[in-house]
């Protein structure tokens, strides 16, 4: 205690009132740091919408797969969901249909953490050994423990909902039916919205009689996508015989690959006329499981010639 004692001397309290006075000093002379303050530990909570998740987050406690660990590549063009539910919880039975029903659809992917009893954890499984193979991945035992408690999931069904993009689009923590109405509603329209490539075209609407004008067809290709090397591309143009152009037909290195784009572009010119073009483009796709696909699309240009 700072505070003196009525039976110290008033000499002694004078010594010990100036020693107080003076600021402590390192050994070098200077004056010594204050103490730093004791560290501060975050909240545990939910991801929020618009966060980044991946499918293992590194801050999470390392987990025991059911099957093989999530995978970046199955999971690549779908939409996730975590989903976090606790055994014996009638809830969670109950939900469990509901999560099996959007499994079957090909564009969702599940991660499953079960906490409890592992035996009766294993009877929420909604990937159900080979029905489910590819689409998902189960957590069960002590991490999932310390997961939800890191997170500040309560018992029952919870779902964290990411977008192909890799961002948080909705979390609910609750087993109530309009919640899960609106948690099964946002994965439909967030699935139904996937597309592996788009498409666009450029040109003029009006050009001078003689000189030369650009139509250009582009495709977007999906960011887990990317062009095959086995299947030929190409792009066809069908216009009429007074309308001459550089090509009418565009194979393999005619066109151009610029990472996810792919553009076709000829160069035309015309009489005086009023003119309708056709454009044709295929091309071909790999997964990064392996799958490949066919694209195909094609538009039309309505030109005036002056």
């Amino acid at each position: 205690m700072r505070s003196l004692t009525t039976a110290l001397t008033l000499g002694f309290a004078s010594l010990a009132s100036l020693a107080s006075a003076q600021p402590v000093q390192s050994p070098s002379g200077a004056p010594a740091a204050p103490p730093a303050p004791p560290p501060t530990t975050k909240a545990a909570e939910m991801p929020g919408v618009g966060d980044p998740l991946n499918l293992m987050p590194d801050f999470w406690p390392k987990q025991k797969w059911l099957y093989d660990a999530p995978s970046a590549n199955d999971a690549a063009g779908k939409v996730v969901i975590h989903w976090f539910c606790t055994a014996k919880a009638q809830a969670c039975t109950d939900d469990l249909a509901r999560i099996v029903n959007l499994r079957d659809n090909g564009r969702f992917y599940i991660i499953a953490y079960l906490d409890g009893n592992v035996s009766l954890a294993k009877k929420l499984d909604p990937i159900r050994e080979s029905e489910g193979v590819g689409k998902g991945s189960v957590a069960i035992g002590p991490g999932v423990t310390k997961l939800m408690k890191l997170i500040n999931v309560k018992p029952g069904p919870s779902s964290i909902i990411v977008g192909v993009d890799g961002k948080v689009t909705m979390v609910t923590v609750n087993s109530d039916t309009n919640a899960l109405d609106a948690r099964d509603a946002e994965v439909n329209k967030e699935v139904a919205a996937i597309k592996d490539f788009t498409t666009s075209h450029d040109g003029p609407v009006t050009a001078k009689a003689g000189q030369k004008f650009s139509m250009t067809f582009k495709v977007q290709l999906a960011s887990w996508l990317t062009y095959s090397q086995k299947t030929p591309m190409g792009f066809d143009l069908t216009v009429p015989k007074d309308i001459k152009c550089d090509a009418t037909s565009l194979k393999g290195d005619q066109l151009k690959v610029e990472g996810k784009q792919l553009t076709a572009t000829v160069n035309c010119s015309a009489p005086h006329g009023v003119y309708q073009a056709l454009g044709k483009i295929r091309f071909g796709y790999d997964s990064p499981t392996g799958a490949s696909g066919l694209g195909d699309d094609g538009t039309k240009w309505d030109i005036t010639v002056d």
